[in-house]
């Protein structure tokens, strides 16, 4: 072959190869993404599903319509730590592009697979503490997102219940230590108190790993008189809020809790973060990752706005008589 003929099919494979370059970064960028989302709830929960609205409708604002460039692989654990991390594993096979991970157990659960996929998670308290993330500036390797509660709202939970309820001078803080290892470890309880302390309240921890442990538990608690709960957020008291509410009611024990999906079922007080802000906030970073951004390089963020809910009807059926300041103060009344 002539040095010419030689020269000439060289340019025509380079030329065909450049030609075949915007191609394959256009199937790239145009190929149908799979987001995975392991939620604590159970798949019937109205709040939990209200959240995965919020997700999707995040990510339909930024451009990824359903069905065209993206598509969604929800599991459900429904307050199980073992189910969890069955689940996280069947993400192994699918090969999601990011995972989405509500609560702590399923952030764990993921981790444990030592999947690169990365991870963007809500709901979270202690990320530093549970070994997810190095920092909230810099979280390193694969996983970010939206913490929920920093350790000293354990006292502010208490102050809040003081305040409508004067007369506890006993609070049981009720968690599961299968799904929140960390308030076992302190988190939350020490701020609670301390809190105490400088409120002559006795505050005890009060863990419960079943729905039996949980009736007997609020039930022995209430043998003694001026009794109040501390209900914290984990897999276990979100699966279980109504008969936690129930049971509170029944034993006619003024209690508070971290949502507001407590109160307007009936819950006395709750005082925290609205989730939909997390799951819609998880949108914005789903889409930076998509679009090639790297989980260590978006910081881990902290809540900044706190909802104080009163329900009036479950107050009045306590005997309490909540001041109107304090009404005026709340983010909002439930009649």
């Amino acid at each position: 072959m002539r040095f010419d003929q030689l020269k000439r099919r060289q340019f025509i494979t380079l030329l065909g190869g450049a030609a075949a370059w915007p191609l394959a970064a256009r199937a790239q960028r145009d190929r149908v993404r799979l987001v995975g989302v392991l939620m604590g709830y159970a798949e019937n929960d109205r709040e939990g599903q209200a959240f995965i609205t919020a997700l999707r409708d995040g990510l339909q604002k930024l451009g990824w319509a359903e069905g065209r460039n993206v598509r969604f692989d929800f599991r459900w654990s429904g307050g199980d730590p073992a189910k969890s991390e069955d689940l996280a594993r069947e993400f192994i096979d699918l090969k999601p592009d990011v995972v989405v991970a509500q609560g702590n157990f399923a952030v764990a659960a993921l981790q444990k697979t030592k999947q690169s996929t990365p991870i963007v998670f809500t709901q979270v308290s202690d990320p530093i503490g549970r070994g997810f993330i190095a920092s909230l500036a810099r979280p390193g390797g694969k996983i970010t997102g939206f913490t929920s509660f920093e350790a000293s709202m354990g006292g502010k939970w208490l102050e809040k219940l003081k305040e409508i309820a004067p007369n506890v001078t006993r609070l049981a803080v009720v968690f599961n230590p299968s799904t929140s290892p960390h308030i076992a470890a302190g988190f939350y309880l020490r701020a609670a108190e301390e809190a105490g302390r400088r409120s002559a309240i006795l505050v005890l921890a009060s863990p419960v790993q079943s729905v039996d442990r949980l009736e007997q538990n609020i039930g022995k608690f209430a043998d003694d008189p001026n009794g109040g709960l501390i209900v914290v957020p984990d897999g276990f008291t979100l699966t279980h809020a109504d008969l936690t509410i129930a049971l509170a009611a029944r034993f006619k024990l003024p209690a508070i809790y971290a949502f507001r999906s407590f109160a307007a079922r009936g819950g006395l007080v709750s005082y925290g973060i609205n989730p939909r802000d997390q799951f819609s906030g998880a949108a914005n970073y789903v889409d930076r990752i998509l679009k090639g951004a790297a989980p260590a390089e978006l910081p881990v963020q902290a809540p900044s706005n706190f909802e104080l809910v009163i329900n009036m009807k479950t107050a009045r059926a306590l005997g309490l008589d909540v001041s109107a300041q304090l009404q005026q103060l709340a983010n909002e009344v439930i009649e």
